[in-house]
């Protein structure tokens, strides 16, 4: 069966796993959920991530949850642009979530960065996701 959103499928796995609790989650590897998860870390909302060749060329990506006095880091979390529905935005507009508390991540020509880095660099492109 083929997935049609990969990517959002990940964000799922994540919002699903720090409400069960779980220290770690797996989901199948791409260049794409990879750059995803290293601005996740680098924002502070996932401990680290890895990932682990699997046979036949296979590989898997490994995000460890963050957790601060038993609670989730993550409050919220959801996916904008979909493959039905994609969203784009310029450097000037970029939407600001929770009023600059949380980030929106977004892929641009420069790579996957968050909104406040699109800013400065004056770089536009599709909004992926925003996290609180």
């Amino acid at each position: 069966m083929t997935m049609s959103d990969p990517l959002g499928d990940m964000l799922t796995r994540i919002r699903n796993g720090q409400q069960a609790h779980k220290t770690e989650i797996t989901c199948f590897w791409s260049k794409h959920k990879e750059d995803v998860c290293s601005v996740l870390k680098d924002e502070g909302y996932i401990e680290n991530y890895s990932v682990e060749d699997l046979d036949a060329g296979k590989k898997q990506l490994i995000v460890n949850l963050k957790y601060v006095d038993g609670s989730g880091v993550i409050r919220e979390m959801h996916r904008v642009s979909t493959p039905g529905r994609r969203v784009y935005s310029g450097s000037k507009v970029m939407p600001h979530y929770y009023s600059g508390l949380g980030v929106t991540v977004v892929s641009t020509p420069n790579g996957v960065m968050v909104d406040h880095k699109a800013r400065t660099e004056n770089v536009g492109g599709e909004v992926l996701c925003q996290v609180f």
